[in-house]
């Protein structure tokens, strides 16, 4: 009948319908503003993503017991209900990144004690709540970038226990709490990236011994303390280009591969004490062309590596 047809005609077909019986669903439909229903309880996994979506509904997962994958990247989702995740108690990888997210309920992960990947890259958290981390002690990647971060509370990552891989670079750190890291006895990896550290607390590294991957570049460092790499007895690379360093401070040297050091950007005062340290671990220095010194007068925009080779320094 003509009225029928004309109500199919006004009620089209949603975009990125889910199918029966399917174990992962995909959607990138740009003008999807409303997450989809009916996701078959089979559903391992769920992509939505670079889509108009910009809010949740506490009940958008009920029916989904055995899903392990949330996949909402590049949407416009500016909050999360309380209870979203209640209904998926064995999500493994929930991804978050580059949506508008300023903060997140405190109870936002209480029922997702199996997660092993967190990605909130590229949203708009100015601060953390320790409530979030309670219940993650499986989790193994935490990648919390390009956030307006300002501040770490003391051992607010203390119950991370099986954390791996930490990145908080690009956000808006000046500085790091005392026991800042507390809690990370297996963290390999921590990006600290284009931050504004002005210096780092003595003992910043000793919670996490198995660090191999350091990250500290393009921060406003001065001056390191003594032995504030002692720890880290298997750090194989250490970056800290750009930063307004004078003289170095470096792990022990490790008993397998060399240590890979970029140590460019920075004003270097060529003294002995620097030459010596450097040319006492051998290191191949990375961006050698842009590693020069600053000081004293007659070695200034010297290249350190040609310095160090040319051994004419008066030391």
């Amino acid at each position: 009948p003509p009225l029928l047809l004309a109500l199919l005609v006004l009620d089209p077909v949603s975009p990125c319908s889910p199918q029966p019986n399917a174990t992962r669903f995909v959607c990138t439909e740009p003008t999807l503003s409303t997450f989809p229903a009916g996701l078959p309880p089979t559903t391992v996994a769920v992509s939505v993503e670079f889509t108009a979506l910009g809010n949740l509904q506490p009940s958008a997962l009920a029916g989904l017991p055995q899903l392990q994958e949330l996949h909402l990247s590049s949407n416009r989702l500016s909050t999360l209900p309380e209870g979203l995740l209640q209904p998926v108690p064995t999500l493994r990888v929930l991804d978050l990144t580059h949506n508008l997210l300023d903060d997140l309920p405190a109870g936002t992960f209480a029922g997702t004690s199996h997660l092993q990947h967190l990605v909130l890259r590229g949203n708009r958290l100015r601060g953390l709540r320790p409530t979030w981390f309670q219940h993650l002690a499986q989790l193994q990647w935490l990648d919390l970038a390009a956030n307006v971060l300002a501040e770490l509370p003391a051992a607010i990552f203390h119950p991370l226990r099986a954390l791996r891989s930490l990145d908080l670079s690009h956000n808006r750190l000046v500085a790091l709490a005392p026991g800042a890291l507390d809690g990370l006895q297996a963290l390999e990896r921590l990006d600290l990236e284009g931050n504004r550290l002005g210096s780092l607390p003595p003992g910043t590294f000793v919670p996490v011994p198995t660090l191999s991957l350091l990250f500290l570049q393009d921060n406003e460092l001065q001056a390191l303390p003594a032995g504030i790499f002692e720890p880290l007895r298997h750090l194989r690379v250490l970056d800290l280009a750009r930063n307004q360093l004078h003289g170095l401070q470096l792990p022990p040297k490790p008993p397998s591969p060399a240590l890979d050091l970029d140590i460019s950007g920075n004003p270097w005062a060529c003294e002995c004490q620097l030459l010596a340290l450097l040319r006492q671990v051998a290191l191949q220095l990375l961006s050698a062309p842009e590693t020069l010194c600053a000081s004293p007068l007659h070695l200034q925009g010297r290249e350190v590596a040609a310095v160090i080779r040319a051994g004419a320094t008066g030391c």
